[in-house]
């Protein structure tokens, strides 16, 4: 049996692996491991772990690796030791991590330098802010790599990574939005007493290259809301640098009735909820991924997902009130054809064909930088 650690520090990368993970404990070849860390451990964004663990994995180990202030490098070196710690115990044969967090970092550096085999998900996007760096940096440390679609499998070709240890997936998280067991609209407004007839969906993320503008951005997004005279679902940002600034201009909205605010909602109650939305506004990565899957206009702010997508469902604004504004009035009348930029929701069977090859974990540790030249 093959010893494979997922690792998971936010809500969101959870989603993204959660039908891989179910995939390898239906395997009789493969045994899962679930290391649960990040803002999953966060009371304030709503101790999601429990969401881990009502999934049922076998194998469940968390573990805190931030207080409350910690800055990036200190989250990077906490949960470098935990991890390290924990793959010595478990000594795996594989190592999956996803995206472009620090969670996902440690995994990469605690993999490759204790000689153990590391598979990124969704390498090679275009994330913007630090996380880009740090993607493209877990690219590097990672041995095998499955990506959404060719053109982010060209970006690690162009990295120098091996085209054979490369696998288009499509995004892991389509898998569950297709799935027939979703909670049905009425049960997602019930569970979280949401009582809008109508009503779009509110994420806004700091970006940690520009907090200093933070606070005038998100003020003006927020004066931009309320005077839309609509109704929005409000869901916390993550726990980078600067979310504190955000949170603070989302307490403007508590006494708002037009408002409904989380720490955060379960991924297949927010995959209902944003699947019934007029649109989504913000500029978290699901009104570029998943709102354009089902169909939803996004709102999409700023730079933080600048260079990701181009279909037209995705209108994209500066913060400033009359464009934010503006914006949120045409996505309301937008018709919206859905996309399948990032997959066909079919992630999780290529995954387990792919582990299922012997050659995949003859992957050679050490690695090579492939010219460009040669990869063609």
């Amino acid at each position: 049996m093959k010893k494979i650690i997922f690792l998971t520090g936010t809500r969101a990368d959870f989603g993204k692996l959660k039908s891989l993970i179910t995939k390898v404990e239906e395997s009789d070849t493969s045994e899962a491991y679930v290391f649960v860390t990040g803002m999953h451990m966060l009371s304030k964004y709503g101790m999601t772990a429990r969401e881990v663990e009502k999934s049922c994995f076998g194998n469940i180990y968390k573990y805190i690796n931030q207080s409350e202030g910690d800055s990036m490098d200190i989250v990077l070196a906490k949960t470098i030791c935990g991890l390290s710690d924990y793959v010595k115990e478990i000594k795996p044969d594989l190592i999956i991590i996803h995206g472009d967090r620090v969670e996902a970092l440690a995994g990469a550096i605690v993999g490759s330098l204790n000689n153990v085999l590391v598979s990124h998900i969704e390498g090679g996007e275009v994330s913007g802010t630090i996380d880009e760096i740090i993607r493209h940096s877990v690219t590097k440390m990672s041995h095998l790599h499955f990506v959404c679609n060719g053109e982010a499998k060209n970006r690690l070709i162009q990295l120098g990574e091996s085209n054979k240890n490369i696998y288009e997936i499509g995004s892991p998280d389509l898998d569950i939005m297709c799935s027939s067991n979703l909670p049905t609209l009425e049960d997602a407004k019930d569970r979280y007493q949401i009582d809008f007839d109508e009503y779009s969906i509110f994420m806004y993320h700091p970006v940690t290259t520009d907090v200093r503008s933070l606070n005038k951005k998100i003020s003006v997004v927020v004066d931009a809301l309320i005077k839309s005279n609509k109704n929005y679902i409000v869901i916390y940002p993550n726990n980078d640098h600067g979310t504190n600034i955000i949170l603070s201009e989302i307490k403007r909205l508590e006494s708002n009735k037009q408002f409904k605010i989380f720490p955060s909602i379960r991924f297949e109650y927010f995959l209902t909820l944003l699947k019934n939305a007029k649109c989504i506004v913000g500029n978290s990565s699901a009104g570029i991924r998943e709102a354009p899957f089902y169909g939803v206009p996004t709102v999409d702010l700023g730079t933080r997902q600048q260079g990701r997508s181009s279909v037209e469902s995705i209108i994209n604004v500066v913060e400033e009130e009359t464009l934010v504004l503006e914006a949120i009035t045409n996505a309301y009348g937008k018709k919206v054809i859905r996309s399948e930029e990032f997959g066909k929701g079919n992630s999780a069977d290529l995954f387990i064909e792919a582990i299922n090859r012997d050659y995949f974990w003859k992957t050679e540790l050490q690695k090579t930088f492939i010219d460009i030249k040669l990869a063609k």
